[in-house]
């Protein structure tokens, strides 16, 4: 009699310690097979691309339409912002870049953090190991940025001065001969009554009036900028 019952007992416990491994098998591999969620996409309002869209013209960087949409020419304009900022290349509106600019985030923005794919490798290097120096944060929903090393005590910075060319003043005083906004030579010299002109036609045009023949203006008079000039309208836009 006790045989039989022992039989039964050794039984039981071996079917009850199967059923428990193969449980914890099974929630192990649900585990293993879970996906993890994928982090929020940061996408900028139209508003946003408009605000961009208008900088960029302001700087000669961009010639095309203030859609408010992320067009071929407004990526190539913002690709050449986030080089002249240190920053990575993407042609799109991320965080870092839209900070750069100066462009308010909206508090949902606020609230997604900066990820490394957004800075440049060298960036991200440098914050980890702690070599270059950050901006403190300076409240809720502030962007801590990542600055140049120090520079060397005594070495100033070099001033970026936009320079027309001869040619380019030319152009632009038979443009305002043709609109009527200066009657002198087309002599290639910005003197007082080409400023004048100048000052006319970027009134008349909705740029800021400066009276000097600057990115946007050539720009917005259809005159080619040299390469130089697009590098030096770029340097002008970080600083």
């Amino acid at each position: 009699m006790i045989r039989p019952l022992l039989l039964l007992a050794c039984a039981l416990f071996i079917f009850s310690s199967l059923a428990t491994a193969q449980t914890k098998v099974s929630d192990t591999t649900a585990a293993a097979t879970e996906k993890p969620k994928r982090p929020p996409i940061f996408r900028p309002t139209k508003d946003q691309i408009n605000q961009v869209q208008k900088m960029l013209t302001g700087k000669g960087l961009y010639s095309g339409e203030v859609t408010g949409k992320l067009n071929d020419d407004t990526r190539t304009g913002i690709k050449n912002v986030q080089k002249t900022a240190g920053i990575r290349e993407t042609g799109t509106l991320n965080r870092v870049t839209l900070e750069k600019m100066g462009i308010a985030l909206t508090d949902q923005q606020k609230t997604m953090p900066v990820t490394e794919r957004s800075l440049t490798p060298a960036d991200v290097i440098a914050e980890k190991s702690q070599t270059q120096k950050k901006i403190p944060d300076t409240g809720a929903g502030s962007l801590p940025t990542i600055t140049d090393p120090s520079p060397v005590p005594g070495d100033k910075p070099k001033k970026i001065i936009f320079r027309a060319s001869a040619d380019q003043v030319k152009a632009a005083q038979k443009m305002l001969n043709s609109r009527s906004m200066y009657s002198g030579e087309e002599t290639g010299k910005l003197d007082d009554d080409t400023r004048d002109g100048l000052k006319k036609f970027q009134e008349a045009s909705g740029i800021k009036v400066t009276g000097t023949l600057n990115a946007a203006t050539l720009d917005k008079m259809g005159i080619p900028l040299t390469d130089k000039q697009k590098a030096d309208a770029a340097a002008m836009l970080k600083n």
